[in-house]
């Protein structure tokens, strides 16, 4: 393995500094991860940046042709700049309901933390080569992957929704990699505030460590739960803490149609982030069974299961922190808040979709009414709710457009004559009501054709593609996004997306 070229960008004549970095995670010590450098990555090329994630990090916007910063052997694990200390991380988890055993980075690596104006930010390269967590792996990403999950966390933050965050792709057509088919080699540069996933309590409770499991439990009240510290119980306070912005995350989910495909403990971010994207997906037609990984044959992860399966993991994390809380009546305590914090919070969301400002008890029926119309007739999730916003109250508005998306009008036109009823109790204006709609309705989502356009003029070695739909995610709710916006992005998906499937390798 060649060790990467340390590049001490701020010691080169008239260069302004490269960005600080801190390692608080490795103070933790060596049973929490291996050192190790990147592999290099051969004759790397750009094929994305992000300006939004680069502004989070307050890097300067010329940073990645920024002389002397070497900012695409950086990114491709060809050098790292002084500060930064590689590493791979252990976990453990559960994996489709069942123990998986020991897990970790077998294809990310951590760089360190980067001082940013937003506090510090931790940095991972993605693809960057063999780990000792690799397993059976190649400690490699392909650029169809590597695509997804850029525009993807891009696209999740645009949507208002907590996530990682992406700030570049780096690739090369010199390195091969074999998933399904030969495909060629990338790499993404991806940031949070923390990276530790309910996997890493696991590890250490499952093979009985109580000192590094409540070393680590400290460390992330310490840093991310400062509240907690001061509770009777700061262990359970964490649990509960963690469980509700749990709660929250599945719900933003629902919100908006998102299926994460695998969400085993692994892939759970302690700080309610969404993590790890593979086999995601948006809906496109609304079905609540609908399975995104053609890999879950099961469909443990199928879109009406995710809060169910939230809840599931938590279960898993409060046995990992059961030696920390001391009984398991405070551990089920600590996550009971979920079954109301997650209702709630979903039901908030989806008033906010319908446009309502009042809270009424009959609000939830007429949610679940709609949504049911809507699976009925397998109305589109996006453009049905976005539709939506232009909904007329007065009698005889022409509401063709939204009643058009059902197969059923008679059904749909009674549900509608509640929904105007219930407007117009709380005395909603039409033209308010619309524009508060269309800040919570997207019109535009990732969906996967969209995806996959970007991804094969990408493999033909045009990359703007991924530009132009990375500009037009970023503000998703937008009526019109410079050129980009066509009608081609908000419109219904061709009659070929059906036939796209993604599963763990994508």
């Amino acid at each position: 393995m060649n060790a990467p070229l340390n590049i001490a960008v701020a010691d080169l004549p008239g260069t302004p500094a490269a960005p600080v970095w801190s390692n608080r995670f490795r103070a933790l010590g060596s049973s929490f991860f291996t050192e190790l450098p990147p592999q290099p990555l051969p004759d790397p090329h750009w094929v994305a940046t992000s300006p939004g994630c680069a502004e989070l990090l307050g890097l300067p916007p010329d940073w990645a042709q920024r002389e002397g910063w070497n900012a695409l052997q950086v990114f491709s694990g060809n050098a790292v700049w002084e500060g930064m200390q590689p590493l791979a991380s252990v976990y453990s988890g559960h994996q489709f309901g069942v123990w998986a055993g020991q897990l970790g980075d077998g294809r990310a690596l951590w760089l360190g933390e980067m001082s940013t104006p937003n506090g510090p930010m931790e940095m991972q390269l993605k693809g960057a080569g063999l780990t000792p967590y690799s397993r059976m792996g190649d400690g490699r990403a392909v650029l169809r992957s590597s695509i997804r999950e850029f525009l993807c966390s891009e696209a999740m933050h645009g949507l208002g929704i907590p996530t990682t965050r992406a700030l570049c792709i780096t690739g090369s057509t010199q390195l091969p990699v074999r998933r399904e088919e030969v495909e060629t080699a990338a790499v993404v540069a991806r940031a949070a505030p923390s990276f530790i996933r309910f996997g890493h309590f696991e590890h250490f409770a499952h093979h009985e460590q109580p000192a590094p499991l409540r070393q680590l439990a400290d460390f992330v009240i310490a840093q991310h739960y400062p509240e907690c510290a001061d509770a009777a119980q700061p262990y359970a306070a964490l649990l509960e803490a963690v469980a509700r912005r749990t709660a929250e995350l599945m719900a933003d989910w629902q919100a908006v149609g998102f299926c994460h495909g695998v969400m085993n403990t692994d892939n759970m971010s302690i700080l309610g982030l969404t993590i790890d994207y593979g086999p995601f997906g948006f809906l496109d037609q609304f079905d609540p069974g609908h399975i995104c990984n053609h890999t879950d044959h099961q469909g443990r992860y199928a879109y009406a299961r995710q809060p169910n399966v939230g809840f599931w993991n938590l279960h898993a994390l409060a046995q990992a922190l059961l030696p920390l809380i001391g009984d398991s009546d405070t551990a089920l305590t600590a996550l009971e808040p979920y079954k109301s914090a997650f209702p709630q919070a979903l039901l908030a969301r989806m008033r906010g979709k319908l446009g309502l400002r009042h809270i009424e008890d009959a609000d939830r029926a007429l949610v679940d009414d709609l949504l049911k119309l809507m699976a009925a007739d397998k109305a589109d999730f996006t453009i049905t709710f976005r539709r939506l916003a232009n909904f007329g109250t007065a009698s005889g508005a022409d509401n063709a457009p939204v009643r058009d998306m059902f197969i059923d009008r008679d059904a749909f036109d009674a549900w509608a004559q509640r929904y105007a009823e219930r407007l117009q109790l709380e005395g909603s204006v039409d033209t308010d009501r619309r524009l508060a709609m269309n800040r919570v309705n997207p019109r535009v989502v990732l969906r996967n054709h969209l995806a996959e356009v970007a991804i094969l003029q990408a493999k033909a070695g045009d990359f703007s593609e991924i530009e132009r739909l990375l500009t037009v995610l970023s503000r998703p709710f937008d009526e019109a996004t410079g050129s980009a916006a066509s009608a081609a992005y908000a419109g219904f998906p061709p009659e070929w997306a059906q036939s796209i499937e993604v599963s763990c390798s994508s």
